[in-house]
């Protein structure tokens, strides 16, 4: 979508009209609606820097005391002179001081006062002379506040709720950490939005599952939704360290003093076995879709191999099922910020969307396609519904193919076994590479060269009927497109983007906090095929998907594994394939065992959303090729896939 030129925005402006518009920007919804845009007339070097401390309620860190959230806010100064309120624009965080935050790694500082100084990230700078209010929150635990890092959990998600209860007069706050002077929020109407990357974007979508009043909208980006699909999926461990570990890395030295007891509970919440504990429920959003009163406009990277896009889907498939007002971008990249993506268009549709959530401007944004695809990098298409209308989930099967250990996939029921052995050190590139060569480590099945493009918006599914040789056994599920393209190389450092040199400004800067950032570019490969979307599981949780337990050598399980959400369009002359494996290396952790699987290809199946259903399959794999199929002998893939990361 390009980058809308907004004059107005650049115009030189007298001192009467700049008075006019910042009367406007604040008046009832009939001005805003003529205003259509909220603009930079307010003061940034002189904008109201001050920090509170919000009660949570709650006594994390087992002190005795209630613990005290820090809430540090940057907010215009000429509308509170004129006793007007403002909205505010929220990012709880616990990587304030220990980690940083956006490209540059930004962390907050302050002044002697105590006053913050710098704020990470553009929002303050753009968003505080448009009229609204920045805050960001420190959570339990971290940099400046009391309580402990629970991984998402109560102490996590209260106390950035209790920040929005403040915001809303139902919580107290004080102008220190340990003082009786209280302070209210009397200069905001109580309007917010959340917003943030990774972790942050994962409180925003916690405090929304709470259905707290005043939270208006969400803008989570490369987003948890349920903490134990970051640690494992069904059954199966992607990482090889536990939420405790995360909590240590993140928490400030005062409260890791004290948080012993609480790393303890994280520790005994979390078993290896990766059965489901109380723990995760108290950390699962999607059971809760139905409470989110906020509009969410989501942000996810179709590659992104640290929040995969299983959160996604299925947190957009649970908010849809109760009628959320829904916004979506779905890039080539992996854990990566828009901002760093698609910077210009970025600000611009950000910009809008909270003057219409939280200003009630009329700006068009809610009747534009809600979806917002990248196809090729820096290429984007838009959908008026995500997944498109006429999407259905289309059932192939893998059968036998003409040569011994290449297998075809197609509509019809297959017959007949193949046999693998799950091979720890190799993953789905290897797989992918090997297609069309029988291997031992997996099973492969291939339609032939599409005819027409097909279109995959979703999440996929796989059921396997598998029979092992040991107590253990963990598998892999594979969707990918064959053919040659250009795509955003997520595999390499950057996951998708090179970061420049030079910078470029969004918003006002001071001395202490700059507007501009290094400008950054699509990292790009050639490939021969690329992985579209992928899944894993314990077999020993067929029965019980909370539950694992040992396997009987020689019996056959049934499995639906889940894929992560994806769209990607298969172009004629490529060809699909599914690829059923043992351990993904660097995605999911080796069974105890050296498991050999043999697959009943009668009872295994893919069920894929396909734009058009099964007719759109069977025009695709019909008819004359429109070019000659390219030869795929090497394949040549992103590489070998990173290690896996421990930070989301």
């Amino acid at each position: 979508m390009p980058v809308r030129k907004r004059s107005t925005t650049w115009r030189p402006l007298t001192a009467a009209t700049l008075t006019l518009l910042a009367a406007s920007l604040l008046t009832p919804t009939t001005a805003q609606a003529a205003s259509r845009e909220s603009l930079p007339v307010y003061s940034y070097d002189k904008a109201i820097r001050q920090s509170v401390w919000v009660d949570t309620g709650l006594d994390g860190d087992g002190d005795g005391k209630k613990d005290r959230v820090a809430v540090d806010i940057v907010r215009p100064r000429e509308p509170a002179q004129q006793g007007r309120k403002v909205p505010v624009i929220m990012d709880a965080s616990p990587y304030y001081s220990c980690c940083g935050r956006g490209n540059e790694g930004q962390r907050k500082t302050y002044d002697a006062n105590g006053r913050v100084v710098q704020m990470p990230l553009f929002y303050d700078n753009y968003f505080v002379p448009r009229g609204y209010a920045f805050i960001g929150v420190d959570l339990a635990g971290t940099n400046r506040s009391d309580g402990c890092i629970d991984i998402g959990g109560p102490s996590d998600i209260g106390s950035a709720k209790a920040v929005v209860d403040w915001l809303n007069g139902r919580a107290t706050a004080y102008t220190t950490r340990t003082g009786t002077t209280t302070a209210k929020a009397d200069w905001t109407n109580g309007r917010t939005g959340m917003i943030g990357k990774s972790w942050d974007g994962t409180i925003a979508n916690g405090v929304a599952a709470t259905g707290v009043q005043g939270l208006k909208t969400i803008v989570p980006i490369s987003a948890i939704s349920s903490w134990y699909d970051y640690y494992f999926q069904q059954g199966a461990p992607l990482y090889d360290g536990g939420p405790d570990e995360l909590a240590d890395a993140v928490e400030s030295p005062a409260a890791r003093a004290k948080c012993a007891a609480a790393q303890q509970r994280l520790r005994d919440g979390a078993p290896r076995t990766g059965d489901w504990t109380p723990m995760w429920t108290g950390s699962d959003y999607v059971k809760d879709a139905g409470k989110v009163k906020a509009s969410v406009f989501a942000v996810h990277g179709v590659q992104d191999l640290n929040v995969r896009t299983k959160h996604l889907g299925q947190w957009w498939d649970a908010l849809a099922q109760h009628g959320v007002k829904r916004k979506i971008w779905l890039s080539q990249t992996g854990h990566v910020d828009p901002f760093d993506f698609r910077r210009a268009t970025w600000v611009d549709t950000l910009h809008r969307w909270f003057d219409h959530e939280l200003l009630g401007y009329d700006n068009g944004i809610d009747r534009e396609p809600t979806a917002d695809v990248e196809r090729h990098p820096d290429q984007w298409e838009t959908s008026r519904a995500w997944p498109p209308a006429g999407t259905k989930a289309t059932t192939l099967h893998p059968t036998t193919g003409t040569r011994p250990g290449v297998g075809a996939l197609g509509p019809r029921r297959g017959t007949g076994t193949e046999t693998f052995t799950d091979n720890p050190a190799l993953n789905e590139a290897d797989w992918a590479a090997h297609i069309d060569t029988a291997t031992p480590e997996k099973a492969g099945f291939v339609t032939g060269p599409l005819t027409r493009d097909l279109r995959l918006a979703g999440s996929p599914t796989v059921t396997v009927t598998a029979t092992p040789t040991t107590p253990t056994a963990h598998l892999s599920a594979v969707l990918v497109d064959l053919g040659p393209d250009t795509i955003r190389d997520y595999a390499a450092a950057g996951e998708g983007i090179s970061t420049l040199t030079n910078r470029t400004c969004w918003g006002a800067s001071t001395a202490g906090d700059s507007a501009c950032f290094k400008e950054t570019a699509a990292r790009t490969t050639d490939v021969e095929y690329n992985v579209v979307s992928r899944g894993w599981a314990d077999l020993g949780t067929s029965a019980d998907p909370g539950h694992g337990v040992p396997l009987t050598p020689g019996k056959p399980y049934t499995l639906t594994i889940d894929l992560g959400a994806t769209d990607h369009v298969v172009p004629a002359g490529h060809r699909l394939a599914l690829i059923v494996a043992g351990t993904d290396k660097n995605l999911v952790e080796p069974p105890a065992d050296t498991p050999t699987l043999t697959l009943d290809l009668a009872r295994t199946s893919a069920s894929l959303p396909l734009v058009g259903g099964a007719p759109a399959f069977t025009r695709a794999t019909g008819g004359t090729l429109p070019v000659p199929p390219r030869t795929h002998a090497p394949l040549d893939g992103v590489g070998p896939l990173p290690e896996a990361r421990r930070m989301p």
